[in-house]
């Protein structure tokens, strides 16, 4: 059967040269990173190669990046480090109320804890709204934690203007750039980002492989205890084959950011036309020009996402109604309803994410099945028929 993968937002495919930047470090270099003889001087080199590469990306110095198991480990370290170690300056913490679960769910760990946190609301595209943010800030603020890019509706935040809002209030600014990575060009320095989370898995890289920038001079918790590793701030011995995965990944993507997000954003805005062309009642959700290149999020009236993404399924087509994360809640997306949509048109989702392997020929196999599908499910729609009648009226 033919398999077309179209959720490159939950994961993407290892790249092959990725692949086999690794091997060596499975097979044959295979030394750990801590031993002194000349194996695991090897293995060292080789992490702090990646560290040079992830570093020079964002434009910060190797010794403030810090490797972890992923995005949401990266996350919750740097709320949660910067939070405890900083209680003494205050206990306020702001976010947004369509943050990924891995920054929501912390947070929600940290009031349980005797934290206060502020959830600010976003406009019917998904930006935040900066002067709820300037006037949620108290004395005893001490981190802003705001997502670069959204996972379900590809929005991109004004990082630039939050960062500034919490230099001015000497405000810690964290941000889970876990989807804007690979994706968008991000200066740490210029965008006055204090912290910043990322994973090897959405850039063509390997899973289980992530890391965090943070600043120097700014004091969090350590992550793991245990050894030294990680600057006494992670312990465990480090996942050599991974991390130079990443540091491969991390930089041919933005070796080739341009032309890859050209290809990726023309296919992307050609199956939104075709859809808004050949299937009425739909509303496209977030911000067409604030958003990453790959993403579309739109909701199909009178059909429920889980049908849809069933029958696509039975055509080989991998898509989302939402975050990878909660695929398997029947609650609809807290992101399209912080939006504004009524949960029925909610649940109607679907979450198209294309990435550098994806082909026009795919995209029409996808528009082709997608009319078909989305026909049939209305015609077994009792809303459908209902609103059909009172058209007819």
């Amino acid at each position: 059967m033919k398999s077309i993968y179209l959720d490159n937002a939950a994961t993407t495919k290892l790249d092959e040269e990725v692949l086999q930047e690794m091997l060596p470090y499975l097979r044959e270099n295979y030394g750990n990173a801590s031993s002194i003889y000349e194996l695991g001087r090897e293995s060292r080199k080789a992490v702090e190669d990646a560290r040079e590469k992830i570093a020079k990306v964002l434009n910060c110095k190797p010794n403030e990046i810090y490797f972890t198991a992923g995005g949401s480990e990266s996350d919750n370290t740097a709320i949660k480090g910067i939070a405890k170690a900083n209680k003494g300056k205050g206990n306020h913490i702001i976010t947004s109320k369509i943050e990924h679960p891995a920054v929501l769910e912390t947070c929600k760990q940290l009031e349980k804890e005797g934290f206060e946190v502020s959830y600010i609301s976003v406009d019917e595209d998904g930006i935040l709204n900066l002067d709820e943010l300037k006037n949620n800030i108290k004395p005893t603020t001490i981190l802003i934690t705001v997502m670069f890019a959204n996972n379900e509706i590809g929005t991109i935040q004004p990082i630039e203007e939050i960062g500034k809002i919490a230099k001015e209030n000497n405000i810690y600014f964290h941000t889970d750039a876990v989807q804007a990575v690979g994706s968008v060009k991000i200066d740490v320095q210029k965008l006055n980002i204090d912290a910043l989370s990322l994973s090897g898995h959405k850039f063509y890289g390997p899973k289980g492989i992530g890391a965090l920038y943070v600043k120097n001079g700014m004091k969090f918790e350590k992550f793991v205890d245990g050894g030294h590793q990680e600057r006494n701030k992670r312990a465990g011995t480090e996942n050599v084959a991974a991390i130079v995965g990443m540091g491969k990944a991390i930089e041919m993507a933005y070796d080739n950011l341009e032309e890859h997000n050209k290809k990726i954003k023309e296919l992307r805005d050609y199956y939104v036309e075709q859809v808004k062309e050949k299937i009425p009642y739909i509303k496209i959700n977030g911000d067409m020009e604030k958003r990453l290149p790959g993403n579309s999020n739109i909701s199909f009236r009178f059909i429920e996402g889980e049908g849809l993404l069933l029958n696509l399924d039975l055509k080989g087509i991998c898509a989302s109604s939402g975050s990878a994360c909660t695929s398997g809640s029947l609650d609809p997306s807290h992101v399209l309803l912080a939006i504004g949509l009524p949960h029925e048109i909610a649940h109607g989702s679907l979450r198209i994410s294309i990435g550098k392997y994806n082909t026009k020929e795919e995209i029409d196999y996808l528009v082709k099945n997608l009319v078909n599908i989305v026909n049939r499910l209305r015609d077994m729609s009792p809303l459908w028929e209902k609103f059909i009648e009172e058209e007819n009226k």
